[in-house]
C-alpha cells in the first residue's frame, strides 16, 4: 500500500515563467523531490498528480518548475499548496510523518509508553515527542529503536534501549 507524505509547502512564485519556492516539510526533502511520483493540492486528499520538469539554483534559493505551470500567474496560483510524495508504506519516511500525530506508542512486549505529541527534526536524526502523562519522553527515531507503524490500531511499536523510558 502506498501514501501520500507531505514533503514541501509552495512559499512563492519567481521570475516570469512560473517557477516557485519551496519550503521543505521533512529532512528526507533532497531523496524524494526530484525521483518519487509528486502530487500537489491543500491536502493529500485533494492532491493531483503533477511533474516537475527541472530544478535552478542551490542551497535555500532553488527555482522549481512544474509541467503545465508556464506563467507567473500560473505559479502564484499554487502558493500555499502542499507538494506531497508517493512512497510505500514501508519507506522510512513514514516515520518521520505529521499524520502519526495522536499515535500511541507501545514497546515490543506490549507495554504502553504513551501518546506521540510532536517530532523534532534534530541535526542527527528525529526525535519522537511522548506525552506518557506523568512526564515526556524524547525517542530517537532510528531503525534500532522505532520497528514500525500499526496504522489500524494507530500505534508506533519501539524496542527501547535500557534507560531510554527511565
Amino acid at each position: 500500500m502506498e501514501r501520500l507524505i507531505a514533503l514541501a509547502k509552495i512559499t512563492r512564485a519567481t521570475g516570469l515563467s512560473g517557477e516557485v519556492r519551496l519550503r521543505p516539510l521533512t529532512r528526507y526533502f533532497s531523496d524524494y523531490v526530484e525521483d518519487h511520483p509528486l502530487f500537489l493540492g491543500f491536502s493529500s486528499d485533494l492532491a493531483r498528480e503533477i511533474e516537475l520538469s527541472n530544478s535552478v539554483g542551490i542551497g535555500t534559493k532553488v527555482r522549481y518548475h512544474f509541467e503545465g505551470i508556464n506563467t507567473r500567474d500560473d505559479a502564484e496560483a499554487l502558493i500555499g499548496q502542499i507538494l506531497f510524495v508517493n512512497v510505500p508504506a514501508d519507506d522510512f519516511i513514514n516515520l518521520s510523518s505529521d499524520d502519526l500525530l495522536g499515535y500511541d506508542v507501545i514497546t515490543n512486549t506490549g507495554e504502553q509508553i504513551g501518546e506521540l505529541v510532536d517530532i523534532l527534526m534534530m541535526p542527527a536524526n528525529d526525535v519522537y515527542v511522548i506525552n506518557s502523562g506523568t512526564k515526556e519522553i524524547l525517542i530517537p527515531v532510528i531503525p534500532e529503536i522505532v520497528d514500525g507503524i500499526n496504522d489500524v490500531d494507530g500505534s508506533i511499536i519501539i524496542t527501547p534501549m535500557d534507560g531510554l523510558l527511565d
